[in-house]
């Protein structure tokens, strides 16, 4: 199961909405087949697993990391697929809770003859999974806030200045990740200090959309992100403090004006629901403090990727990785999970993941 948990992960950023997922076919202790979901679209993991055991998958332990479907979507459904390879045990992580399977796949199965076990791995399976569960879950998208500091917390200078905190290394891997994102999210305050053009260098397997959080307006028609609107999507999120003007200027460059409700900053909830009704799975958000602490404060964010520089600032400087409301309590400060650490040639590198406010036991 671990083999097909690496397989599966070879999925990212290529195959969402659908989840990610790896199987292997072992046949008297023996590995006689593997592979995974390579894109969406493509065919699924145990189809590709049991097209390279060929004739030894009959008699033999199939292995998948989500239950298999028994629906015609894509693809044709995978139960037929496994039971016309003649497999006699299939063990699964988790089940798939999308409706249209929802343990169908293991009942069509364990109907047909075939001994079904679930649960083997489970925990890593639903972690690999998490973006999928959580926008089945709530229809919103999973969200990774990601910045770089440096020792003493801070995220650019008194002046502003934050080029460059972080090595080529530690760019170049954000970067990396980038390419497996639906959509990088940065308020109007950062678009305005650092005309970022927020893509992906060299192109990963996604092509993120640039989404913008600019209540006002007030992001200028000379700027890189709507010089490119036409190549690259750009998401403007306006509330009505924009002007029609504004509005109608950013749209004739080519960004798509998304307008909600009243005069106060962009809201986060109703911004996850728009994107996650446009299929979105992957949000990075690059910041700033403002727009990272109204995530946090909504209790959407999942994940973090931190990447803390060897410098010392000192000073007085306003710019820290996340503001909002904040935790009045140390007790209450939200503690990372799963944590991991690397050094990326002098700068330490920080992951994990945060308390969901989504339960796994919601999805349908």
């Amino acid at each position: 199961m671990q083999r097909a948990l690496a397989e599966a992960e070879r999925g990212r950023g290529a195959v969402e909405p659908n989840p990610m997922v790896g199987s292997v076919v072992v046949r008297d202790g023996r590995l006689v087949g593997f592979g995974h979901h390579t894109q969406f679209g493509a065919p699924h993991a145990e189809v590709e697993a049991l097209r390279r055991a060929g004739d030894a998958a009959r008699g033999a332990t199939l292995y998948v990391t989500l239950e298999p479907c028994c629906h015609i979507g894509k693809t044709p459904p995978c139960t037929e697929a496994i039971l016309a390879a003649g497999v006699t045990r299939v063990v699964a992580a988790m089940p798939d809770p999308f409706p249209k399977v929802a343990g169908g796949g293991l009942a069509r199965l364990r109907e047909a003859g075939v001994v079904v076990e679930q649960g083997l791995e489970a925990a890593a399976a639903e972690h690999l999974n998490a973006p999928y569960l959580k926008r089945l879950s709530t229809g919103r998208p999973y969200v990774t806030a990601k910045w770089a500091m440096t020792l003493d917390g801070k995220t650019a200078t008194a002046s502003g200045d934050s080029r460059w905190i972080s090595g080529p290394r530690s760019r170049a891997l954000v970067h990396e990740v980038r390419g497996r994102m639906d959509a990088i999210v940065v308020g109007i305050g950062t678009a305005l200090a650092d005309d970022p053009e927020l893509t992906a260098r060299p192109p990963g397997p996604r092509v993120p959309a640039r989404v913008v959080l600019d209540g006002a307006g007030r992001l200028p028609t000379t700027s890189r992100l709507t010089r490119t609107a036409r190549e690259v999507p750009v998401l403007v999120a306006l509330t009505e403090r924009a002007t029609p003007e504004r509005r109608e200027a950013l749209a004739a460059l080519g960004c798509e004006v998304i307008l909600f409700p009243g005069e106060g900053p962009v809201p986060i909830l109703p911004l996850l629901d728009e994107l996650g009704r446009r299929g979105m799975t992957n949000l990075l958000v690059e910041g700033g403090g403002r727009i990272l602490g109204a995530f946090l404060d909504a209790g959407q964010v999942d994940a973090v990727d931190v990447f803390i520089a060897p410098l010392i600032e000192g000073g007085q400087s306003r710019f820290t990785p996340a503001q909002g409301e904040g935790r009045s309590r140390m007790a209450d400060a939200l503690r990372l999970a799963r944590p991991q650490v690397s050094l990326v040639d002098g700068d330490l590198r920080l992951q994990g993941i945060l308390p969901p406010s989504w339960h796994r036991a919601e999805c349908p």
